[in-house]
């Protein structure tokens, strides 16, 4: 099923964010992680691009193969296109296709050290164009509450998402925030370019000290007074810190939801314990507003 009937079909859309395991590791490994997640009933799974794939050897494609069907959960397939040839994407969009994916992440992706670039992309939008004319697939696209990190300001953000809806991507995910402010700000803003597409809000609940400091060095995001103070008091108590992050989330996610946003993504770093805690928290108040829509 293409993820824009889902979205037509619910009021809210609840999904997760796995990545293929390491090189040096089978993909068995991730089996228990996804019989997990499938048992929580989310709408779709994203799989990331990368961890050491190759061309020939795509681990995004094999793993979003596995979540379809073996596990019957929709998937999508992330998909960067920065230093890559027309011919490599094609070849990655026809074995897609032969593995029975309808659903694409299209993303720009790093800018490798050095900001030599080669290939025929260097935006999103350009690779969601590409798509559009290559296959029957449905396309979604990256969206950025706080503004990019490597972006000028938010107005120049939303231009490019305004890009990428006309290119053809008919929803969004955010990146994580932790601040519900910027989400709500940044949903105004796309409102006045008149961006029609569904938007996920992109929750990350953070269990340990060193990913936030990865967080906030790779994405730019703020980190609010009171997340900062959770932080500050269970740095050093590992499960104190992980129920306050998984605390934490709810508690965004509760007043997301009860705001009216489209859908929740949550990036569980494959993490089952996580997302089901989270999963628990919020099924009946997920349960309510699709049933409203269902009557």
């Amino acid at each position: 099923m293409k993820i824009d009937e889902i979205f037509a079909k619910k009021d809210l859309v609840f999904s997760f964010e796995i990545f293929p395991p390491k090189t040096t590791s089978s993909v068995d490994t991730i089996y228990k992680t996804l019989e997990e997640l499938k048992d929580l009933k989310p709408d779709f799974i994203s799989v990331t691009y990368g961890a050491g794939g190759s061309l020939v050897n795509n681990r995004t494609t094999e793993l979003s193969s596995l979540v379809k069907k073996i596990y019957g959960v929709e998937a999508v397939a992330h998909l960067t296109c920065i230093n890559s040839t027309k011919e490599e994407i094609d070849y990655i969009l026809n074995d897609l296709k032969a593995h029975g994916i309808e659903n694409i992440l299209a993303l720009r992706g790093d800018i490798p050290e050095g900001g030599v670039l080669k290939g025929d992309f260097k935006y999103a939008y350009e690779l969601i164009s590409h798509i559009k004319k290559r296959g029957d697939f449905n396309i979604a696209a990256a969206c950025y509450p706080e503004g990019h990190v490597k972006g000028k300001n938010l107005k120049e953000d939303l231009i490019h998402l305004k890009l990428k809806e006309e290119s053809g991507a008919t929803h969004f995910i955010s990146q994580l925030f932790f601040d519900n402010n910027y989400f709500y700000n940044f949903l105004e803003e796309k409102d006045k370019l008149n961006i029609k597409s569904s938007i996920e809000a992109g929750i990350m609940p953070v269990t340990n000290k060193a990913q936030i400091e990865r967080l906030t060095s790779l994405c730019g995001v703020n980190l609010p007074e009171k997340f900062i103070k959770i932080v500050n008091k269970y740095e050093y108590d590992r499960v104190a810190l992980r129920d306050a992050g998984i605390a934490y989330a709810v508690e965004q996610i509760v007043d997301l939801v009860s705001s009216g946003v489209d859908g929740i993504h949550l990036y569980t770093m494959n993490n089952p314990y996580v997302a089901r805690k989270i999963t628990e928290s919020i099924s009946s108040i997920i349960n309510s507003i699709n049933k409203q829509k269902a009557i």
